[in-house]
């Protein structure tokens, strides 16, 4: 398994510090992005970049030095009153953690996008979708994960909406929908997001949800 040197901006959230933990135990080289006053979230042996994820020139530096950008950045809780939040946070951080990838030569750019299309959550789903283009016209070797729902600590609420999966997914008229919408477990993003970056992609790879359920870390391999 080749070592990576990972940049990742959002690494003090929900997700980041469960990744970089990870990433750490397999042999990783990992510096996470924080404000002042936040790098104590991050997991012991990780470096903390202090800077902001809408200010490229906080952190452009210090991505040179990685191979990889895992950008993890956007709004905690989504949900549809928050749709101003998604155009100044979510694709605010993209345009400028895409120029700043490219002007450090970023070999892998991973992204944690959200499944779509979809009937609910379109502010939400439309600014993920505008920032899967930027990433696209950048030229970056990239992969884009597509999760809807993430169940996991502090996420049980959605495992309420399980028979409801369990149906459609079987009903004809609703099953590529309930399929691509589905759940994810926490553990299974981890998993996907580790074996995405030990093995980077040539060109642009979308995990879909199915593909993020089977990911499972073997070996230093991803298997889907």
């Amino acid at each position: 398994m080749n070592q990576h040197r990972i940049f990742i901006a959002g690494g003090t959230g929900y997700m980041g510090t469960r990744l970089i933990a990870m990433l750490l135990q397999r042999g990783h080289e990992v510096c996470a992005l924080a404000r002042q006053g936040s790098a104590q979230k991050l997991p012991p042996g990780c470096a903390p970049i202090i800077g902001n994820a809408l200010d490229k020139n906080s952190y452009a530096e210090h991505s040179r030095l990685a191979d990889t950008f895992v950008h993890l950045v956007g709004v905690s809780h989504p949900n549809p009153s928050k749709a101003k939040q998604f155009r100044n946070i979510d694709l605010a951080s993209v345009q400028n953690s895409v120029p700043a990838a490219v002007a450090a030569g970023i070999k892998h750019f991973v992204y944690v996008s959200v499944a779509h299309p979809a009937p609910i959550m379109q502010a939400y789903w439309q600014v993920r979708a505008e920032c899967e283009e930027l990433i696209r016209a950048s030229g970056l070797n990239a992969t884009i994960l597509r999760p809807w729902y993430v169940l996991g600590p502090g996420h049980w609420w959605p495992y309420v909406l399980t028979p409801m999966y369990w149906l459609f997914e079987r009903l004809p008229s609703t099953r590529d929908t309930a399929r691509r919408l589905g759940q994810v477990t926490l553990k299974q993003m981890l998993y996907a997001l580790t074996g995405a970056i030990e093995n980077p992609s040539q060109g642009i790879r979308v995990l879909e949800v199915e593909q993020i359920r089977r990911a499972n870390l073997n070996n230093g391999k991803m298997n889907k």
